[in-house]
């Protein structure tokens, strides 16, 4: 079992023939993703990495069987894109772009809960199982197959987790982008949830960053609802209040989403807080992880 990406998942890439959808298409099927086919509008009946090209998504699901789709797609398309997927009877979408507008988001959030489709984004390196595959932009190189979750806030903090993780010989069950935007598609809980659930799952790392209350959600959850061990580490100690810090979330407003409320709130809910991404390595020790 793992979460979100299966055996039996087919991944389906839109805005496949782009350049950066090409790219990210070689990768995925070079990390094992069963990925079965593409969009673009007006391309169809072209091929990309020798995988069928369609028109639309129902054309694509029809043919392929696909469950899940990763967006490659320009921001000011990606609204139509979702509702088109969600519409073709996809259940995972993860999608990568980032400045997709905010009241774009909330109307895919709100449709996607709707219809029960799961999806991450905007602005996520996606998700990697190890050893099953990746919908998005992660380096395979960096993971290994094991038994602690990662959520992340920062894609590239995600992948040093991990890395370090990796060269301790302590692999992990799934490594999930939650997405770096003010409004993303699913909160932290919701992935909590998934890996709270998981049997290969045994332990949890939140990797948050300062802005919003994603992880301030996530300590309620913990606190009533996760019997895993849990940890987290905040990025963004020292950002300036008012400064955004590389992400469109990462922004710290008066006494909101700061590094000392979201490490307060998370202790009170029994996560140990890392105070460098090094400590992790104590912590698996700790519970056996490796």
């Amino acid at each position: 079992m793992s979460i979100l990406i299966h055996d039996n998942t087919r991944v389906i890439v839109q805005g496949i023939t782009g350049r950066i959808g090409r790219v990210q298409t070689h990768w995925m099927l070079e990390y094992g993703t069963n990925v079965v086919g593409g969009i673009t509008p007006g391309k169809g009946g072209s091929t990309v990495e020798n995988l069928p090209v369609f028109d639309s998504v129902q054309e694509a699901v029809d043919a392929t069987g696909a469950t899940a789709s990763v967006f490659f797609v320009p921001a000011p398309f990606v609204l139509d894109a979702f509702y088109e997927t969600v519409d073709a009877g996809i259940q995972l979408i993860v999608v990568v772009p980032e400045h997709v507008p905010v009241h774009d988001v909330m109307k895919m959030r709100s449709y996607s809960a709707k219809k029960n489709v799961f999806a991450l984004g905007p602005t996520t390196p996606g998700i990697l199982v190890p050893g099953k595959g990746k919908m998005g932009i992660m380096p395979g190189s960096l993971f290994s197959p094991g038994r602690v979750g990662i959520i992340s806030r920062s894609g590239t903090l995600s992948y040093e987790f991990a890395g370090i993780l990796s060269e301790k010989n302590v692999g992990q069950s799934a490594v999930v982008g939650m997405g770096a935007d003010p409004v993303v598609l699913n909160n932290l809980p919701d992935i909590l949830k998934l890996f709270e659930d998981d049997r290969d799952t045994e332990a949890v790392i939140i990797v948050g960053e300062v802005g919003g209350v994603q992880e301030e959600k996530a300590a309620e959850f913990i606190g009533d609802h996760m019997t895993k061990p849990v940890a987290a580490y905040i990025a963004g100690r020292y950002s300036p209040q008012g400064k955004q810090m590389g992400h469109a979330g990462a922004i710290i407003r008066g006494s909101a989403g700061t590094v000392e409320g979201k490490c307060e709130a998370l202790r009170n809910a029994g996560v140990e807080i890392l105070t460098s991404p090094i400590d992790v390595v104590d912590w698996a020790r700790k519970h056996n992880l490796s």
